[in-house]
């Protein structure tokens, strides 16, 4: 029976990443679709710095779908992907083969899309023993209302909805924990959108620190002089 008031871990989870691929993106219409990407990217950097074990799986490529996005394909340069037919990976042996390898009941899912290729598999996990967080805003519908009756459909079913943010921070726990402190704020400066903004503001304005910036801005003295909010 899964235990939905612990907190899971980086040692005892997994993350999943269904069909983020192109055909499958264009029919998306419940979330900006660069802020999905977005979201995904910064998911699974996160995923990988703190050693979470993944599953990458696409359906159809080559006839219909297309390849995984290079975005999220660079983060686990050479990691097979998982190719299936089946809408629902559960039901593909080589998507099973891959999650029961892992050895983890606590699965992170996100995936395209959510009234599908999400939720089939969420419902077959879910009875097959499997903890399910599904990461909204890294999932895509047809439209607003699928994606929510769908995210409604598998809360009955005992899935747990999480956001990027909460889910990730959910490895990190503790801000006294420093191995992937650095790491971690250097990719939340990166894809946080406001949060991220608020973070290099606070290293490089309160804490003196660096900028992020390959190339840092240089303030010069004439700017200087000229004060805050000149127009001149």
């Amino acid at each position: 029976m899964p235990n939905y008031l612990k907190l899971y871990t980086p040692q005892d989870s997994a993350i999943v990443f269904i069909d983020h691929q192109p055909q499958m993106l264009f029919g998306v219409a419940s979330i900006e679709r660069s802020l999905l990407i977005n979201n995904v990217t910064l998911l699974a950097k996160v995923a990988k710095e703190f050693k979470v074990p993944s599953v990458l799986t696409a359906v159809e490529t080559e006839s219909f779908s297309g390849y995984v996005w290079p975005q999220l394909l660079d983060v686990f340069p050479g990691q097979a992907v998982v190719e299936r037919s089946s809408m629902n990976a559960w039901d593909d042996a080589g998507f099973r083969k891959a999650i029961e390898a892992i050895g983890r009941k606590n699965i992170i899912l996100t995936g395209l899309w959510t009234e599908v290729c999400v939720t089939w598999p969420t419902l077959s996990m879910l009875d097959a023993g499997y903890t399910i967080y599904v990461v909204e805003d890294c999932c895509g519908a047809t439209s607003p209302a699928a994606h929510d009756a769908a995210l409604s459909r598998i809360v009955q079913a005992g899935a747990i909805r999480l956001t990027t943010i909460a889910a990730l921070l959910e490895w990190q726990r503790d801000w006294a924990n420093r191995e992937h402190y650095d790491a971690l704020m250097g990719l939340l400066r990166q894809h946080a959108g406001a949060y991220g903004s608020g973070v290099e503001y606070a290293y490089t304005m309160v804490h003196k620190a660096s900028q992020s910036a390959k190339v840092p801005q240089v303030v010069t003295i004439a700017s200087k002089d000229r004060g805050a909010g000149s127009t001149s």
